[in-house]
């Protein structure tokens, strides 16, 4: 093994270093700052010999790195064409400045800048969902007209996960949301004599609110989350990109069956919590009021009629189709690090209840103008 060895001549302007020998960690490494100490004028450039290079590991990269931030400080050229493929590759790559983390912030960019990156970032989301609610609706409409073939297995796989597989969550929650409207009427109502009306409020509660919004949020942690989780993972292995250049469209092979199950299975849960949370209303009023069966049931079909449970199965219906538009829609956009998958299902989450809520307003809005 020879020993490592620099040379360091001037040629008018540039600066030539050559370096031979064999280069090891196991040796002082040089300091490129004392080999041109006594340099008076600053070259112009640096240039490389390595004709007698032997072996080398990583103890020359720092020895080159060195020269660049000293050719860096002088403004000098730094010239690694003749270096060896390879060393210049590292050498690149060892120069090259990491991504700054996420968070980060230097302060460097102005009030104004930052507001229109923001502003950038907004508009550039509103895009991108305009263009996969779009893909969705062709994919539909191919489906009406028989262009598109659903994966019935898919579908079904959907429809169980949220029928059967929901059903205890559903229950829990729509049970003690009936309870708890029942027990503030209670608390309310008796206070002045009208304990009776706990009915009411019960039946309009469900009917109308409570079962259709609370069915729409467990449905966006649960199943939300899911569909994020299972497209995120599919992009990141790039099972998607495998689609797509095998001609198969993501959107029909993907995300339709699991639109559609979660739109068919939303209005029927919802209905389902409709009954469970007038049970939960019910035990509360004959336990705590000394009211009967007969006169609760009685008492709200007086006052509560067909268009209010119709109002609340449209609303489980729109839930339905916000949640997996929303969930599907954050799974393709996964990005490709290691928390990509977490950050997909946490933004379809609060996608889907965001927009649960801000849907559920309008459609009250729109219902009091309507005089539903």
């Amino acid at each position: 093994m020879s020993q490592q060895n620099v040379e360091v001549r001037r040629e008018d302007e540039v600066l030539v270093v050559g370096v031979s020998g064999d280069w090891s960690l196991a040796r002082p490494i040089p300091r490129f700052t004392d080999l041109v100490e006594g340099e008076a004028d600053s070259p112009g450039a640096i240039e490389f010999d390595a004709s007698g290079l032997g072996s080398w590991d990583s103890s020359l990269l720092v020895f080159l790195r060195q020269s660049w931030d000293w050719a860096r400080e002088h403004d000098a050229q730094f010239r690694e064409g003749s270096l060896p493929e390879e060393i210049s590759s590292l050498l690149q790559l060892a120069r090259t400045e990491p991504d700054r983390e996420a968070g980060d912030d230097d302060g460097g960019d102005s009030l104004l800048a930052r507001v229109g990156q923001k502003g950038i970032g907004v508009w550039e989301g509103i895009r991108a969902a305009i263009t996969f609610i779009g893909e969705v609706a062709v994919a539909l409409a191919g489906l009406a007209t028989r262009r598109v073939r659903l994966r019935w297995r898919d579908f079904w796989a959907v429809v169980h996960s949220n029928s059967v597989g929901a059903l205890p969550i559903v229950t829990l929650i729509a049970l003690l949301v009936g309870m708890i409207i029942a027990f503030l009427g209670a608390v309310v109502l008796r206070r002045f004599g009208a304990g009776y009306y706990v009915s009411y409020l019960v039946g309009y509660g469900m009917l109308r609110e409570m079962a259709a919004l609370m069915t729409g949020i467990i449905m966006a942690g649960r199943t939300g989350a899911a569909f994020a989780a299972e497209l995120g993972s599919m992009k990141i292995s790039e099972e998607i990109d495998a689609l797509r250049t095998l001609g198969i469209s993501p959107v029909e092979h993907l995300v339709l069956p699991r639109v559609l199950g979660l739109f068919v299975m939303m209005p029927l849960l919802t209905i389902y919590a409709f009954f469970i949370g007038i049970g939960g209303g019910l035990l509360v009023s004959v336990s705590i009021l000394d009211l009967t069966a007969t006169q609760f049931i009685g008492g709200m079909l007086f006052v509560v009629t067909l268009p209010d449970a119709l109002l609340g199965v449209f609303k489980g219906t729109v839930f339905g189709l916000i949640i997996g538009m929303a969930g599907c829609m954050k799974g393709m956009q996964t990005g490709g690090d290691a928390g990509a998958v977490g950050r997909a299902a946490t933004s379809a989450v609060v996608v889907g209840i965001t927009l649960i809520v801000l849907t559920n307003a309008i459609i009250d809005w729109l219902a009091v103008l309507l005089d539903i």
